[in-house]
């Protein structure tokens, strides 16, 4: 039940943010790709607030290869229920951060493209505030990574 428990939680944490994600990443593409075919010149400004709900997958994906590597899911011995839940609660800190933060990311990254269509030069100001979204990602990623080192400590 340990292994399931821990498998489970990492492909949560790698699914769920690559969901939040693909959407957030849609979200702004769609804003993006409509300011794009009236004005192409400003495609390389789009592209940072495009990318940005793109990382959540990213640190979703560590999390996951992380507990996997920890695990030895191929010829490791097995785990111990308790254990497969310690993984497990690890996961669904990056699973959830992940997901909703990506999504709301691709929000803020949408409205800041319409600021870049009216103001290009307050395009700094977009990113900052999608940034700020960023941070609730990083929070999860951190927390879900101290969980996973200090495991196998027990």
């Amino acid at each position: 039940m340990g292994m399931f428990l821990a498998v489970l939680g990492a492909a949560l944490a790698v699914a769920l943010p690559c969901i939040g994600s693909s959407k957030g990443v849609g979200i702004a593409s769609e804003a993006a790709n409509g300011l794009t075919a009236l004005q192409p010149d400003k495609f390389g400004k789009l592209l940072v607030l495009q990318l940005l709900p793109g990382t959540q997958g990213l640190y979703g994906f560590i999390i996951s290869i992380m507990v996997t590597l920890n695990i030895g899911i191929l010829g490791g011995k097995p785990i111990r229920g308790k254990v497969g839940c310690l993984y497990f609660a690890a996961c669904i800190a990056m699973a959830l951060g992940g997901l909703f933060s990506a999504i709301y990311q691709g929000r803020v990254c949408a409205t800041g493209i319409n600021i870049i269509a009216k103001q290009p030069k307050d395009s700094s100001k977009a990113i900052v505030s999608a940034s700020l979204v960023e941070l609730y990602a990083l929070l999860s990623f951190i927390i879900s990574f101290l969980i996973i080192i200090n495991i196998n400590k027990l």
